[in-house]
């Protein structure tokens, strides 16, 4: 029998204080998703909206430092200054390793509540894991449809003894595998921005690494809700795995006006992001991408972003050497923690770069 909730408190503690989560409330089930999950019109994804839109084919990153090294660079540097978005194939990471990290995500979603409330942050000591779910429902006004599971690195020893046992291992091999990859995609990007780069330089923006995560249950209403609202990632690179079902959606803008377009998964690829501290970073140059997931009524779904980031207490600003190029600053320098802050203030709203931009008086 469906539960019955009456009102919005018990229907979050349900979900969020008891650790049913949004998988919880899946399997109980309800015939129709609960008013809290009903977005408004502006913010449901209709497929029949889309607009057509040319996706660039996958980037082949083998070709970096080969004969086509050059094309290869203009192709990542077009679709960072255009789109915020680009996919990549042969980019070092075996497709076993993504396959075994797709199909651990399940063992730990479909396990009984119990083995999962204890990464709670309302109950759990553990820093470097976080069970959740919707984005930030204790001030959203509208929940998400998804779980998540966040894993904080703080290095090999801490991940191997407090991820959870279903997927440390696996995750953490995708970490180390996928980082090197990160890292020569950012510097490949500075040094087109005409950055020198030092040992250090690119390290400084990758410094902190998570592994999320996402889990998306099936939905009766997928009409009416979303797995995730539009925002802009706050890092400076982030790696999205998808599996076979979709529904990532990205905002393309053009002279007029923004509009949303599906990004089918590719076997064996992985998305990239730009996030908001590459685009300070580069001065505007290199755009964030806006961007929500769907929801269906066919498939449970999961997605695995691999986020990178600068330091909490690190100040970002745009690049000296980017500014003495442009003549301008575009974004005033912040500590990556203030900028942080505003964001999960928001919640998913879209874009919140402007917190940093400079706007001309």
């Amino acid at each position: 029998m469906a539960p019955i909730f009456a009102d919005r408190k018990s229907l979050l503690n349900f979900i969020v204080r008891e650790g049913n989560g949004i998988k919880g409330l899946a399997d109980s089930s309800i015939s129709r998703v609960p008013d809290e999950f009903v977005q408004p019109p502006h913010e449901r994804i209709d497929k029949l909206e889309m607009k057509r839109h040319h996706i660039p084919p996958p980037i082949d990153l083998y070709q970096l430092d080969g004969p086509n090294h050059d094309q290869t660079v203009e192709a990542l540097t077009e679709a960072a200054e255009n789109v915020g978005l680009f996919q990549v194939v042969n980019h070092g990471v075996p497709t076993q390793l993504l396959e075994r990290l797709k199909d651990t995500a399940h063992p730990f979603f479909n396990q009984p509540t119990e083995k999962k409330v204890i990464y709670l942050k309302e109950v759990s000591s553990n820093t470097f894991v976080e069970y959740a779910s919707s984005f930030a429902p204790e001030k959203e006004e509208v929940f998400e449809w998804s779980d998540h599971l966040k894993m904080t690195y703080g290095g090999d020893a801490e991940a191997l003894k407090y991820w959870p046992e279903e997927c440390r291992e696996v995750a953490l091999d995708y970490l180390n595998t996928a980082n090197k990859m990160v890292r020569r995609i950012l510097e490949v990007l500075l040094i087109k921005l005409g950055v020198t780069l030092y040992d250090e330089t690119a390290d400084a923006y990758i410094v902190s690494k998570t592994v999320t995560m996402n889990f998306y249950p099936k939905c009766s209403n997928p009409e009416l809700t979303v797995g995730i609202g539009r925002h802009s990632d706050i890092g400076t690179l982030t790696v999205l795995l998808q599996d076979e079902v979709g529904g990532l959606y990205v905002k393309v803008e053009d002279e007029k006006e923004g509009h949303w377009v599906e990004i089918p998964p590719i076997p064996g690829a992985l998305v990239i992001n730009i996030g908001d501290t590459l685009e300070i970073l580069s001065n505007g140059r290199y755009k964030s991408v806006e961007h929500r997931v769907g929801t269906t009524n066919t498939k449970t779904r999961v997605s695995i972003p691999f986020l990178v980031r600068p330091q909490l207490t690190d100040r970002i600003g745009p690049l000296h050497q980017v500014v003495e190029r442009d003549g301008v600053a575009n974004y005033r320098e912040v500590i990556f923690y203030e900028y942080m802050k505003n964001k999960f203030e928001k919640g998913h709203v879209g874009k919140t770069i402007d917190f940093a931009k400079i706007t001309a008086t």
